[in-house]
Parts: structure tokens; sequence; C-alpha cells
């Protein structure tokens, strides 16, 4: 059955929804985006998507066109006209339509909203129990990795580069740290028991996945580290996981060649993932 999809104001089928060749986002990838997971039909952690949205909208002087209020409602009735019980809500704004130019167009330029569904049976996946495989690369993407924008052709060409070596994923490297990875934030738990985390700044987006777990490391007694941690502290690291709104919290089992702790999801791990399941479907809206 044919999705309906959001259109600046208009509910269209998926093969009506229509953007323009002269569309900003197309020619520019000048546009944000943002994810909402959810679980029984309700939105999960959406305050937090929704806050950072207006950050990366402030970052690049584009116009959110609805209120807090109206984007919420929005976002309600692409579940509820969609039947969607599980998946994701994948949101984008550009800047809108002009014609090609470096230059930003008016301010008055009515940006473009879209927003569409994926249905994905979240709870029950497959790499939460094995674990997945990362191969590190190099990080090639710009600079303000912290604003969430669709420039994400390297992501997608290191993501790829990962398969061909055997890999689920990449994990980025850049001057000799962890960044992220494709898609995720990445995250190890050290020899003392200690979870370890990049600290936020613009070379890594602030995961709305990855603060709740921090939350929730620290409520029950879990040391955490916000700090950058070298490939060779990954290796010898007794777990290692990522987080994202579309997979939770997922074991990292191998990292290159080499075998994360005994080679198996670990117990903190699974606790992190059960946890953020239980509460976050708990609170979502």
């Amino acid at each position: 059955m044919s999705r309906v999809v959001y259109l600046d104001g208009a509910w269209l089928p998926e093969e009506e929804a229509k953007v323009s060749v002269f569309d900003r986002g197309f020619l520019m990838a000048d546009a944000i985006y943002e994810v909402t997971c959810v679980l029984d039909g309700k939105l999960v952690e959406y305050p937090g998507h929704a806050a950072r949205l207006q950050r990366s909208a402030r970052e690049l002087g584009i116009v959110v066109p609805l209120s807090e209020e109206a984007l919420l409602a929005v976002h309600r009735e692409i579940v509820a006209r969609n039947a969607l019980d599980q998946g994701m809500i994948y949101l984008q704004l550009t800047r809108g339509v002009a014609d090609r130019d470096f230059a930003y167009p008016p301010a008055d330029t009515p940006p473009t909203l879209v927003l569409f569904t994926q249905a994905k049976n979240v709870l029950e996946n497959r790499a939460a129990e094995t674990g997945i495989a990362v191969s590190l690369l190099p990080d090639l993407r710009w600079g303000r990795r912290d604003i969430k924008t669709i420039q994400l052709l390297y992501p997608s060409m290191a993501k790829m580069e990962a398969k061909a070596r055997g890999a689920d994923d990449a994990w980025l490297v850049e001057e000799g740290h962890v960044t992220e990875a494709t898609a995720a934030s990445a995250h190890i738990v050290n020899d003392q028991g200690v979870l370890v985390t990049r600290d936020l700044s613009h070379a890594l987006l602030p995961g709305i996945t990855r603060a709740s777990v921090l939350e929730l490391a620290a409520r029950h007694g879990i040391r955490v580290e916000e700090r950058a941690f070298t490939p060779e502290e990954a290796k010898v690291a007794r777990e290692a996981f990522i987080t994202s709104a579309t997979n939770f919290v997922v074991p990292v089992t191998r990292i290159d060649e080499t075998s994360v702790g005994t080679g198996a999801p670990g117990p903190l791990t699974r606790d992190l993932r059960r946890l953020y399941v239980e509460t976050r479907r708990a609170a979502a809206i």
C-alpha cells in the first residue's frame, strides 16, 4: 500500500509527493533532517529530536515553518495516516526553492518541509543479539558534524567500504581518535568497567539516544567518561557498542580483525539496551 507523505502542508500519496528540481536540498544539500522512532504507534524521545531540529535550523539560518505544537501534531498525524506501529519518521527541511546560487536566497523564501514513514520492526534487531563488526576508516566529513544535515555521501561511502571489507559498519577516525560510526554514536567499556564515549563538539552529532544511555548509565551506578578514545583503546576494551534512534543500543563485537572482549555482546551493553527500550517505550508520546 502506498504511504502517505507530508509535503508543505499537504498530505499526498508517495507517488504524488514531488519536490522542485530547483530546491536547494537537491542542488546544494542545503537542508537538515531528523529521525524519530515509533513504537506501539507512539513517538520515542520526540522532545529531544524536536529540540535538535530547532538547533540545526538555527545554526544554518533555516526557518522551521511550523510551531512546536503543529510539528508534533504532524508527527502524530503521519503515524495515524500510515497505521505505523513500529518504524521511523524521517523529516527533511530545506532552505526552499530558488535559482542555483552559492549565496542564500532571500530570507522570506519559503522552506520545504517533508515527512515520510518507514516501517521497521525495530525491537527485533538481530544485530542486538549477535553484535556487529566495524572497520576503522578515516573521517573525511565536513567540520560541522554537530549539525544534522543531509550531507550523507561520505558516510554512505564509508558504509560501503566497510561492507567490502566484510564488516557491517565503519567507525570513523580523525587525528588518532574515533569520532562516531557512519550513522550512530560510538562507545566502549574499558577494563575498569567505565563507559567511555567521545565528548560533544563540532566533530560529532549530539545523539539523542547517546544522551539517554549516558543518563541511564549514571542512574544505575555505571561510571561514565566523556572523552576521545583511540582505536587501540577500543580494540582492547571489555565491550563496545553503538547507539542511534533506529537501532537503540547495538553491540560491536569486532573492530577490523580484532574481537572485542569475548567476541560476543557484553552484559553491560545488553543491560543498557534493555533499560533503554523499557524506559523510552514507557515514556513515548
